[in-house]
This record gives structure tokens, sequence and C-alpha cells, in this order.
């Protein structure tokens, strides 16, 4: 596997789910709720995220065939919904909508907002499904599968960490620091998105 792979694939997952973002949304969903139970409602977060994703890798690409969509289409089309999302970064719009959604399900499951909205929609959204099934059509064998998996449990891993440590990197960072940090991984997806778009009309012979 190279390394190339496998560096490109940590941080477009990383983007995706962008932990920065999340922080602040994870410390507004659980205001006034005890340290203990934050810990819970993270892991369980976390956890159905995780597997939401593990299904979508195994099942994506034979659902697509399923339904008659090809890879190269999937992939173009991926592309271009991860480019929405770095402009909806670029333009803090993406932040906006988390807020929006966060609050909207606060009254509603106040009690456990970790499946909803923590899970679904802010970690295993339609960003990180689209990147997830893409990433490992990349590499469609079991070895490659096993990384692309390896690493989505290490951008959630750090996910886990940004929610335990929330209060701090929130201090740390500040409102400038966040914004600064979001804006700059959404010039990075923007660029990766545009490479999954070529790579597509690549596949349909509209490039060389």
């Amino acid at each position: 596997m190279d390394s190339a792979f496998l560096i490109t694939t940590f941080v477009t997952l990383l983007v995706v789910i962008d932990p920065l973002a999340l922080t602040p949304m994870f410390i507004a969903i659980t205001q006034g709720i005890d340290q203990r139970r934050r810990r819970i409602i993270a892991v369980r977060a976390c956890l159905t995220a995780a597997g939401i994703l593990i299904i979508f890798a195994l099942l994506g690409e034979a659902l697509l065939d399923f339904i008659g969509i090809s890879m190269s289409a999937f992939r173009i089309a991926g592309g271009i919904l991860l480019f929405l999302t770095a402009l909806d970064m670029l333009s803090d719009k993406r932040t906006q909508k988390r807020r929006e959604r966060s609050t909207e399900a606060g009254d509603d499951d106040h009690d456990d907002p970790s499946v909803f909205p923590l899970a679904i929609p802010l970690l295993a959204g339609p960003g990180a499904i689209t990147t997830v099934i893409l990433l490992v059509a990349a590499r469609p064998d079991w070895f490659g599968f096993a990384w692309v998996m390896g690493l989505m449990l290490a951008a959630l891993t750090l996910v886990f960490i940004s929610f335990l440590s929330a209060s701090f990197v929130e201090h740390a960072l500040g409102k400038t620091g966040i914004n600064v940090t979001t804006r700059l991984l959404g010039m990075l997806l923007a660029a990766l998105a545009v490479q999954f778009v070529l790579d597509g009309l690549r596949d349909f012979g509209f490039l060389a």
C-alpha cells in the first residue's frame, strides 16, 4: 500500500468528518450534562458513526451496481458533493448548518443526542459516506478495505479525543483559530474533490 494513498485517505476523512468544527457543536449539544455522561455520549456517537460507515463501505458499491449506477458516475457525483461541502466550509455555512441541526434536534432528543444528531448526520453524514465508498472503490481489495477502515477509525478516534477535550480545544484555538483551520481544510477538500471528478471523467474517456 503506497504511502501517498494512505496520507490522502486519512487527510480526506479527517477533513470531511472535521473534528474541530464538531467540537463546539458537541459542547452546545451536551450543555448542562455532567462529564461522565458526556463521555458515554461521545463513545456511543463515535461507535455508531463507525458502524454506519463500515456498512456503507461494505455494501455501497454493490448497492450502486444493483440500481445501475457506475462507480465512475458516483465518483463524479461524490466529487461534486465534496466540492460543495468545501465551499460551505470556506464560507462558514457548514458550521451554521451543523449548529442548526443540533439546535433542531436538541428539543426532540436532549437526553441522548449520541445517535441523532451526533452520529447522524454530523459524523456519518452524506460527505463521509460518499468519501468512504469512493476510497474503498479506489483500492477494491480486502487489504485496501482494511487500511481505509483503519484510517476511518483513527479519524473517529481523534473526534472522540476532541469531544473529551472540547472545552480545552475551544479555549486554546479560540473562534478565530477554529475559523482559520476550517477554511484551510476547506481548500484542501476542494482540491481533493476536483481530483475525484477528474478521475471519474478519465474513466469515461473524457481525459487522457
